[in-house]
């Protein structure tokens, strides 16, 4: 995952959390053949581990191929059998234990909330990246605060840990925060419109 904080702010992309595979990697391909991407997360709250498996296979030969990063959204037991390159932390889990499960390589962040304190204790974990959201009122992301600009100005002024803004994106904050973040994370922002691509570009992205 390219951590580049000089450049300007890269996408990371977030799979829906239900999907039919083969029409969902028709809709990806697009996107990641016309836009640069830096990771992709698999993330399907609440599905079976034969669903999980199919998908993480399938969306690895896609990003690998593109020498695109993905990470599991908690189940980090799958990281290995699958030849995935890291999990996304929202659980609470230690942080400590993963990399000692998981080794140095792999890709290790933390959804933070909109909790300063939560970041900090992550980073001085050992995650390779913070990520605070919503950055709008969002009902499924978070614990109902809102990741305000502050929040990363801060960050990014004091904290070499890359951080990601996610939840509730629109073209105003994108705007407001791209001179402060390193990645936007972006999932139904896109995935829920007719375009995906379209739905990009009105971002700003």
């Amino acid at each position: 995952m390219n951590d580049d904080t000089a450049d300007a702010p890269q996408l990371y992309l977030v799979t829906p959390p239900k999907f039919e595979l083969h029409g969902f990697t028709d809709r990806l391909v697009r996107v990641l053949d016309a836009r640069e991407v830096a990771c992709l997360r698999l993330q399907m709250p609440g599905a079976d581990a034969g669903d999980l498996g199919r998908a993480a296979d399938g969306l690895r030969d896609l990003c690998h191929a593109r020498d695109i990063a993905i990470v599991i959204a908690d189940h980090h037991r799958m990281v290995g059998p699958h030849g995935l390159d890291g999990v996304h932390i929202t659980d609470g889990r230690s942080l400590r234990d993963l990399r000692a499960d998981l080794g140095r390589d792999a890709i290790i962040g933390s959804f933070c909330d909109a909790s300063r304190h939560a970041g900090l204790s992550a980073g001085e974990a050992g995650a390779d990246y913070v990520s605070f959201g919503p950055v709008r009122p969002d009902a499924m992301l978070g614990d109902g605060s809102v990741a305000e600009a502050e929040l990363f100005d801060w960050w990014s002024a004091m904290i070499e840990v890359p951080v990601v803004a996610e939840g509730g994106l629109d073209v105003e904050s994108v705007a407001a925060l791209s001179p402060s973040v390193d990645f936007f994370a972006v999932g139904r922002e896109i995935w829920d419109r007719e375009d995906p691509l379209a739905a990009l570009e009105a971002l700003g992205l």
